[in-house]
């Protein structure tokens, strides 16, 4: 009976999360956020029926689509056909137009001390900070 009610759950959520294309991501998240509630609940409910089977499967299951309803998606970064202007690449690194190749480095240096995405930065930010070095020391680029 748990393993029917988790099903027709599961069911509801994928037919709910596949409905708008638009925040697919943010909607699947949620989606996998609620199995693993619902996995959890069903878990409780074959505990107390004796079905130790029944609660280590959906242990396992909820902690898994917990674990995948936090960690989120990092899609790839995203490229433009126009390069970077020098002026963007300037106020993005917070230099000014004089500013020597010496000056440029130490500023992506220290930006990107924080905006690495191992130190909890973004990639996004972090291929900005990189552009913006690339354009200013490379101008060919």
């Amino acid at each position: 009976m748990v393993f029917v009610a988790l099903g027709a759950g599961l069911l509801a959520v994928l037919i709910w999360a596949g409905r708008s294309a638009v925040q697919r991501g943010a909607q699947l998240r949620i989606a996998c956020a609620l199995f693993a509630a619902m996995a959890a609940a069903g878990a409780v409910v074959a505990g107390l029926r004796g079905q130790w089977l029944g609660v280590a499967v959906l242990v396992g299951l909820s902690a898994y689509c917990a674990h995948a309803a936090r960690r989120g998606r990092q899609g790839p970064v995203k490229r433009t056909s126009e390069p970077m202007s020098l002026f963007q690449a300037r106020e993005i690194l917070g230099v000014t137009s004089t500013a020597a190749n010496a000056d440029v480095e130490a500023a992506y240096r220290r930006l990107i001390q924080l905006a690495h995405p191992d130190r909890g930065g973004s990639n996004g930010l972090a291929a900005q900070l990189n552009a913006a070095r690339d354009r200013l020391l490379k101008p060919g680029r």
